[in-house]
């Protein structure tokens, strides 16, 4: 595998939009309840999508590709769309934005541990060595350029969310980069990519919104309408949604779920960014020292082509 600028792309685009989405969630948090918030999500985007995807649930010859593949769609629907953006929302309730993104920068460890308990594929020494530098960046971070402050973060009760949504996050990534025989060579269907998108939304859409109708047997937040809530919903829709999981689709399918999950770490350090220019400050030395560290744990983990 080649990190090619391209591919550099595919795979930091979706770290950007996933932090603007933990800072613009969590916002929101006193707006709408999170698992309302999912489902709504997800049919805006259903919507955006059907012009570009109707044949898909709209003719004979596509739910009858669905109907074939069910198993592997309903399963990549419900991790991918349905269960992590849904825990999520449901952390963002009471942790903060940082928070959220630096505990999924643990995501290396956890997909190298999927990937070599369930698919079979052994981590690298590289892998390892490049998981510390990323995590290092990250630490840098969360401490404010000094030590001493590490002592001063404290995590609550929806940080441990975070942890089943991650390990959701690395079953949907392999899945996808290992898919079963009815998604491979000559019995992969011929879909573009919003036709591949909305196959796993015809299921995550449906469990998004049976946890929504649940979450109002029991919460009693309001559902304050607004153009913050509208703003917010276009945004959530287009970018951490469309754009994200295009991108990350593509990515993971050409550099494997491992080296592409090194990328997620760029997330708190863009989250940060977020955070910060929302209360007029500007980047710190610290802010790029970490972002060189994670680039550096990206480039050691990257396999190299043989000459």
């Amino acid at each position: 595998m080649k990190l090619t600028p391209r591919l550099t792309l595919l795979l930091t685009l979706p770290p950007l939009m996933w932090a603007g989405n933990a800072v613009v969630g969590r916002l929101m948090a006193g707006s709408v309840p999170p698992l309302l918030l999912n489902a709504m999500r997800w049919a805006l985007v259903f919507l955006l999508l059907l012009p570009l995807a109707w044949r898909l649930p709209g003719t004979a010859a596509g739910r009858a590709a669905i109907a074939q593949r069910w198993r592997h769609l309903a399963l990549i629907g419900v991790l991918g769309m349905g269960s992590y953006n849904a825990l999520q929302y449901q952390a963002l309730r009471s942790s903060s934005a940082l928070n959220v993104t630096l505990i999924a920068a643990s995501m290396p460890v956890w997909m190298l541990a999927i990937g070599a308990l369930f698919f079979g594929q052994k981590p690298r020494r590289a892998q390892f060595a490049g998981a510390a530098l990323s995590l290092a960046g990250v630490a840098l971070v969360m401490a404010r350029g000094r030590l001493a402050h590490l002592a001063e973060v404290h995590f609550v009760a929806g940080d441990l969310l975070m942890l089943p949504a991650l390990l959701c996050w690395a079953f949907y990534s392999w899945l996808l980069a290992k898919p079963p025989a009815a998604m491979q060579g000559a019995q992969r269907p011929a879909w573009n990519w919003a036709e591949t998108m909305m196959s796993q939304l015809l299921f995550g859409l449906p469990f998004a919104a049976s946890l929504a109708v649940l979450e109002q047997g029991y919460t009693t937040q309001p559902l304050l309408w607004g153009p913050a809530l509208a703003a917010t919903l276009l945004f959530v829709a287009v970018g951490p949604s469309l754009i994200a999981y295009r991108c990350w689709g593509q990515g993971v399918a050409e550099a494997g779920p491992a080296p592409a999950a090194f990328f997620s770490n760029l997330t708190p350090v863009f989250a940060a960014l977020m955070s910060a220019a929302l209360l007029g400050e500007w980047p710190t030395w610290y802010h790029g020292l970490a972002f060189v560290l994670i680039a550096a744990g990206i480039w050691v983990s990257t396999p190299r082509p043989a000459r």
